[in-house]
């Protein structure tokens, strides 16, 4: 309790700080309409179009939060991930991506590494600890990428952003 009361406390301070901050402007995005079908599950966040593929949205904000936790998808499956930063702050501040990191990678190296690569948006250069990664992003804009699904198994994904894989973190369920 004394940790998340101490995170709201940081993210307020940090909200606070950044109204005097020069905004991005927000990226284009495009749209495309899609048959789509919802996948069975009560609490699934994957819509599987007419192709197969699992879109997922996640949204993240300036509280430093991912507002989903857990993906499902199939082995071999194509998947569509979309991210949308709902905040305000812009990247240099408060940045945001998903890393989707390899089975058995310790969150906390990997995050040490990250750190030393902001010249490439917190990516580490020549690892082979990362599946796939969005690009970081700032408030207002929204990001997408795509890959195949890995082998059957559990995954990790993170906010590689300095100090964010503590809260910004999920699990890729591959079936």
């Amino acid at each position: 309790m004394k940790q998340v009361f101490i995170a709201l406390l940081i993210s307020s301070i940090i909200i606070g700080c950044g109204k005097t901050q020069k905004q991005e402007a927000p990226l284009k995005t495009t749209q495309e309409t899609v048959k789509t079908k919802k996948v069975s599950t009560e609490e699934s966040n994957v819509v599987v179009d007419a192709n197969g593929v699992a879109n997922v949205l996640i949204q993240s904000n300036d509280g430093m939060r991912f507002d989903i936790r857990k993906i499902k998808v199939k082995s071999g499956q194509k998947i569509r991930l979309t991210l949308k930063h709902t905040g305000k702050l812009g990247k240099k501040i408060m940045g945001h991506n998903v890393v989707f990191l390899r089975k058995n990678v310790k969150l906390s190296t990997f995050a040490v590494k990250a750190m030393a690569a902001k010249d490439n948006d917190y990516i580490p250069e020549e690892t082979e600890d990362v599946i796939a990664h969005t690009k970081m992003i700032g408030g207002g804009e929204t990001t997408s990428l795509e890959f195949i699904a890995p082998d059957a198994g559990t995954y990790d994904y993170i906010c590689s952003f300095p100090g964010h894989y503590g809260l910004m973190k999920g699990k890729l369920i591959v079936e």
